[in-house]
């Protein structure tokens, strides 16, 4: 038992680095926007919370209004906020409306930080089935139209438009029900697709809520919007996103933020985080696209693994001298089908690190064989710091101190791990599945690196250089035996 609970408790401690740090507490979070630098996010009853990095969040971001589940999106220089002021039975009824407020900035510490009047552009009256209350936003990159989808359980998911050089309603713009069966939808396009995330499930029960993100598509912003198996939003279809997994459950509150060409992530709010005390807590996990259809990544985990180029499924390696293994060979024909199976065991490291080079050591790729030279302990370093969905880590050969660094040349070795920013890595999962690697520093260049990536130059020559989702030198994966 006493070993049981010592693996739980170590189990806890890597899921919880892997979570956002700092004080991520909030409900209803709309979708993360960046402004000089640092990223916000705002939830239900004003206030919201701060990030310089992506990974360590505060409180202090600011909204007036109170009121639920708001939404941001900037337009032009200038950033719109949207937000319910009553409904979804707060207070005991459903007369709910919906608001929009600008801001030129959102640090409230700017001399700029100042919000325009609120301007209602959308009611509901409490009588009628629907709810004018969780509203999200998308600004259609094809028309540049501003469409706005609202509603909860108590009724249908409303869809309006507003104009996005005011955040007025369009004059003559009448509402028009897209779905029933969820709340807190959010609008995203895609490759020709107009997607409609919305949240299902009972919320507002901590680690007893069900709630989970599902959708439809459409060719048309006004739908139909309908499942992987061609049910309609409006009959209670919807394909799942993300469900509960890794003790958080009830995750709501879609929102969509592109990093870089291939590099998306996702956020919403778990309603209850086990590790946190069951808290509400922001969320944050790659955003995968499988057949045109979201899905969330998994969170990355700490763990041993080879690290295998999409070019060709080569494994980084040591470049070190491959170290034979000794076997009892019986040619096939004349084996003995009575004799008794002895396992082979594993090449240790042991046995092999003797003959390796004192000091640097280089890398390259090579054939997978299980060997101690191409075993890697991919660690989490969350006080180093982290990005917009992870901690830092390091990447080490599996019994040893020895760390992949990046060097001012772009190019790669491996020395001791002593924390230098060079030998700290971001891991970002694109949405094909596979990986970025980016070293955070590179040594003689200004700043954080958010350019150059662990590059297959070749069939076995690893490298530095720019990432570029269209070329499989660019990918990784990381496996496990």
């Amino acid at each position: 038992m006493k070993r049981r609970h010592t693996i739980l408790a170590a189990l806890s401690m890597v899921l919880a680095a892997n979570a956002q740090i700092g004080q991520p507490y909030i409900h209803d979070p709309s979708t993360i926007a960046e402004c000089d630098g640092k990223y916000y996010t705002f939830g239900t009853g004003g206030g919201g919370l701060i990030s310089e990095d992506g990974w360590s969040w505060h409180s202090g971001a600011e909204r007036p209004g109170g009121g639920a589940a708001p939404d941001v999106l900037k337009i032009g220089d200038r950033y719109l906020v949207i937000y319910g002021a009553t409904g979804g039975g707060l207070g005991g009824g459903h007369n709910g409306r919906i608001l929009t407020m600008w801001n030129k900035t959102l640090d409230p510490k700017s001399p700029d930080f100042k919000y325009t009047d609120a301007i209602e552009v959308c009611s509901s009256d409490g009588m009628e089935d629907q709810d004018a209350i969780d509203p999200g936003m998308l600004l259609d990159p094809v028309t540049g139209r501003l469409w706005v989808s609202y509603g909860t359980y108590f009724g249908t998911i409303r869809l309006i438009e507003l104009d996005p050089a005011t955040g007025e309603r369009v004059k003559g713009n009448v509402e028009k029900d897209i779905a029933i069966d969820c709340e807190a939808t959010d609008l995203i396009y895609r490759n020709g697709w107009y997607y409609l995330l919305g949240t299902h499930g009972t919320c507002c029960d901590g680690v007893n809520s069900t709630y989970n993100i599902v959708v439809g598509r459409s060719r048309s912003v006004e739908g139909p919007y309908k499942d992987n198996v061609d049910r309609d939003m409006f009959h209670g279809g919807g394909r799942m996103v993300i469900a509960a997994g890794d003790r958080v459950c009830g995750p709501g509150h879609f929102g969509r933020t592109i990093i870089d060409d291939g590099i998306e992530i996702m956020s919403c709010h778990y309603e209850a985080d086990f590790e946190q005390g069951g808290r509400s807590v922001l969320g944050i996990r790659p955003l995968l696209w499988k057949n045109d259809w979201p899905v969330a990544g998994e969170r990355f985990k700490e763990g041993v693994y080879a690290i295998e180029s999409e070019r060709r499924g080569y494994s980084l390696e040591l470049a070190v001298d491959f170290v034979r293994m000794e076997q009892q060979r019986q040619r096939f024909w004349q084996m003995d089908p009575n004799e008794p199976v002895v396992p082979v065991a594993n090449q240790t490291l042991d046995q092999v690190k003797g003959s390796w080079p004192q000091g640097e050591i280089g890398v390259r790729c090579g054939d997978y064989m299980f060997r101690p030279h191409q075993l890697w302990h991919v660690t989490p370093r969350p006080d180093a710091g982290g990005y917009l969905g992870g901690p830092l880590y390091s990447i080490t050969i599996e019994g040893t101190d020895r760390a992949l660094t990046a060097t001012s040349n772009l190019e790669l070795t491996t020395r001791s791990y002593d924390g230098s920013k060079e030998q700290l890595w971001r891991i970002e999962q694109a949405t094909d599945g596979t990986f970025r690697i980016m070293p955070y520093v590179i040594p003689g260049q200004q700043g954080t690196n958010s350019r150059y990536c662990l590059y297959s130059a070749g069939d076995s020559t690893p490298t530095l250089a720019e990432w570029d989702f269209s070329s499989d030198n660019s990918k990784w994966n990381f496996k496990k035996d």
